[in-house]
């Protein structure tokens, strides 16, 4: 069975990873912007200048790059406006119920707080995250948050009742694995700029095909390279976007349930939830179809479930990410844990 790094070593690494991924996606912006702007100086000088001069002038601000501006102010503030705001942005369209240990009214709601207090303390972190509670029939799991201070953990009603006490303690500690890990950030930062930036892309696209048709002759040129340009674009980014989320999700998926079976001490718990939850999805294809098509907001949230539902058939046609699935195989997971699935 893989065993959890150290997890200091592997919270610096999900931090490089971070800002990697801000830093690409700000590039990325970058890149749009340039194109915008290229696009509208080449109608403005009506061809006199090629779109390597029109390059050059535009990087070395001797004409000034307006899109290009806004598009890297408006990345910068997608980021921050995910990192402030990211419980809201990932319970976007849920009914939900905050867990806490005066408000627990239930013995299954008392049950979860106390196995993420459990977790928590046997994982050596200083602070409780937040619990919460979807009114949804689905089994899913994830967790979220900036960093350890402010992190959440979110369960279905779903996959509450239908556990054992020890395989929801394994989801939990699964969920406070990604938080101790330090991959929540990532996940939401990655999923919310990925998003957004097809929207942008597919913004472009339509745009440079409907300006194509008021192009000046003397322009030409210019206009068929752009349109090339952003054509490739169109398809090439968002194959970007989601093949990194899914290098990056596979991994740390991995290690989320590692870490599980370290505080758990046992793999049992991990894998066979990993098994009940699969099962169920399969079962409950079409009713779970409804269900996560009738929510807004799973497209966000699909990269951070501890399931993916494309693994059952299951799609909401929100984005070409869901062509992909961003998790590994459960069977590829129950070998890594090292669970003997023969007898089941």
């Amino acid at each position: 069975m893989s065993t959890s790094t150290n997890y200091r070593e592997v919270l610096k690494k999900n931090s490089r990873k971070t800002l990697t991924v801000m830093g690409l996606f700000i590039l990325i912006y970058l890149i749009v912007g340039l194109i915008i702007d290229l696009v509208i100086q080449s109608s403005v000088y009506h061809g006199m200048y090629s779109l390597g001069e029109l390059f050059v002038s535009l990087i070395t601000f001797t004409i000034i790059p307006y899109a290009t501006i806004i598009f890297v102010i408006v990345a910068l503030i997608s980021i921050a406006i995910t990192l402030m705001f990211h419980n809201q942005i990932m319970m976007v369209g849920t009914e939900y119920k905050e867990i806490t240990s005066d408000n627990a009214a239930s013995l299954l709601e008392k049950q979860i707080y106390n196995a993420v207090e459990e977790m928590k303390i046997a994982s050596g972190m200083q602070y409780m995250p937040k619990v919460f509670i979807i009114n949804a029939g689905y089994m899913n799991a994830f967790a979220s948050g900036f960093n350890e201070k402010n992190a959440m953990i979110a369960i279905t009603a779903g996959l509450a009742q239908k556990l054992s006490r020890d395989e929801l303690q394994a989801v939990l500690a699964h969920e406070l694995s990604h938080i101790r890990h330090g991959d929540i950030k990532l996940t939401i930062v990655a999923s919310v700029l990925s998003n957004l930036m097809l929207m942008i892309i597919d913004v472009l696209f339509w745009s440079a095909i409907f300006s194509s048709n008021n192009r000046d002759s003397r322009d030409e040129r210019n206009g068929n390279q752009l349109m090339l340009i952003v054509m490739l674009l169109k398809f090439i980014l968002p194959l970007v976007t989601v093949l990194l989320m899914l290098f990056l999700s596979r991994s740390r998926e991995y290690m989320a349930d590692s870490g599980a079976v370290e505080l758990m001490r046992d793999n049992t718990p991990m894998a066979r939830a990993l098994l009940k939850i699969a099962k169920d999805h399969e079962y409950n294809q079409a009713a779970y179809t409804r269900a996560y098509q009738s929510v807004p907001g799973e497209y966000i949230r699909h990269q951070a479930y501890i399931f993916d539902p494309i693994q059952a058939g299951i799609s909401s046609g929100n984005s070409i990410g869901e062509m992909f699935s961003t998790h590994p195989s459960i069977e590829n997971r129950l070998r890594e844990l090292g669970y003997e699935v023969s007898s089941d």
